[in-house]
């Protein structure tokens, strides 16, 4: 039954600053524990650059491995917070008010560790300005702007800043309530970051407005960018590849993977941050009835992209998919993908028991995860696998453990930068739940209290 949990100002301010004004020993715990996953991972980026890319698992004809396919995932998670801050900002829906931040701010760090992986699997990271602006006047050597390659840094760059000032611009009031509660050195850094807010009518309606056109203004690029990361992939001619379905699939799965993402986000933040009275079972119980919806419409342009294949019948494409579900290791890959991504969680988030609790949804959040990044993966290398004729130098790809480091640390990454964000920072907007708390209302429905909600016109 959906129950509203009435709470003054004052404990907002308590409950959501806890960690911002005081640092809990577990911060500290878990800091230090992310901090040296990240040295060891500095350490193997480091030795991979020293040594070369011989290193990894990278091999004739295999140049795309688990370096780009954490860039796409990456990437994936990052839609995320528009889906859930701009998409129900302008519906007005009640339930994003505790989420909306934290979707926001992980999509801004996945994009940051997204941007890291093309650095690193360039293995000369410096040779990255050579492929952006031209070089070598004399020969007139200029690079292709018409290569998605040129257009992916620019879409993803002006997504990162975009997300960046949508972020700021919903946390200026906050910084003024820590600005007001701060004392010493905290006091005037806060008091800058807040641009002066007092909370006078013609700020919030200012505030209100810029929250509006951004949440407008962002969802072109929110689509633009994951189809402009597919189009790396759809105007080569490798066999899988080349197909017009690749720009919504990919939107649509970075939709599925990054809202799975928040979920995990929600529940480990309700837990670590002790946010019983902010992040309710309604919540967690809203965004499984949406990833049931957007995880159907993700299932529905797989099929389509193996059906074209079927349709076709071209014998390169089709050696591409019976060597991705028939022949090991990629048919093992291929059925935890599909086992993961969709078979298990759907039909459990289709029971009321299942949405309504924190470790079942936990789990299947992460299924989904691991089961997405099993997608970009063979989607990526098994159709680069493929023997051309007159191919004499060719071996299979076997990921090293570099890769390996690569990849946890980049989930390290992101943790550990939602961790210091969660240190100076409330994770949980004060406005939104304060904004909340007047609107809340009820409505008398017969002998029952349905809660309703106030708005002003």
């Amino acid at each position: 039954m959906y129950y509203r949990r009435t709470l003054t100002d004052a404990q907002i301010n308590d409950e959501l600053l806890g960690t911002v004004m005081t640092t809990p020993l577990r911060w500290v715990v878990i800091a230090s524990f992310l901090a040296v996953i990240l040295m060891g991972t500095f350490s193997a980026v480091g030795f991979m650059i020293n040594q070369g890319l011989g290193v990894t698992g990278l091999r004739q004809p295999v140049f795309w491995g688990f370096f780009i396919t954490n860039f796409v995932f990456w990437v994936g998670i990052s839609h995320a917070g528009v889906m859930i801050s701009a998409i129900l900002r302008l519906s007005q829906a009640e339930w994003r008010r505790p989420m909306v931040r934290a979707a926001e701010t992980m999509t801004v760090f996945s994009l940051m560790c997204s941007l890291s992986m093309p650095l690193i699997h360039a293995g000369r990271p410096w040779r990255i300005f050579y492929w952006v602006f031209p070089y070598d006047w004399a020969r007139g050597i200029w690079p292709d702007v018409r290569s998605p390659l040129i257009w992916d840094p620019t879409a993803i760059i002006t997504y990162l800043l975009s997300s960046s000032l949508f972020v700021y611009t919903a946390l200026i009031p906050d910084l003024a309530i820590i600005r007001d509660r701060s004392t010493g050195w905290r006091r005037p850094v806060y008091g800058a970051l807040a641009l002066g807010w007092h909370g006078n009518p013609r700020q919030w309606k200012l505030q209100g407005l810029a929250g509006i056109l951004l949440s407008a203004l962002i969802l072109p690029v929110f689509v633009s960018v994951h189809s402009i990361v597919s189009w790396d992939f759809g105007v080569s001619l490798v066999p899988s590849w080349h197909v017009t379905v690749f720009a919504p699939y990919f939107v649509i799965g970075a939709v599925h993977s990054g809202v799975c993402a928040v979920v995990t986000l929600m529940i480990v933040m309700r837990k670590l941050y002790k946010l019983e009275n902010f992040i309710w079972e309604e919540h967690i119980d809203a965004l499984a009835r949406l990833l049931i919806v957007v995880a159907t419409g993700w299932m529905f342009f797989f099929w389509l992209d193996l059906i074209y294949a079927l349709w076709l019948r071209e014998e390169q494409e089709l050696t591409v998919w019976m060597l991705r579900m028939f022949e090991p290791p990629w048919s093992w890959m291929f059925l935890v993908f599909f086992m993961c991504s969709y078979v298990i969680p759907v039909p459990l988030w289709m029971f009321r028991r299942v949405r309504r609790s924190f470790t079942m949804m936990l789990w299947t959040s992460l299924l989904v995860n691991v089961g997405m990044f099993l997608e970009r993966f063979i989607i990526i290398v098994p159709a680069l696998m493929r023997k051309g004729p007159m191919t004499f130098d060719y071996a299979t790809y076997r990921f090293s453990p570099i890769e390996f480091t690569v990849l946890g640390g980049s989930i390290a990454l992101v943790a550990f930068l939602l961790l210091m964000f969660s240190k100076f920072f409330p994770l949980i907007p004060l406005w939104e739940e304060k904004e909340g708390q007047v609107l809340a209302d009820s409505v008398r429905v017969g002998k029952l209290d349905v809660p309703g909600i106030v708005k002003e016109h």
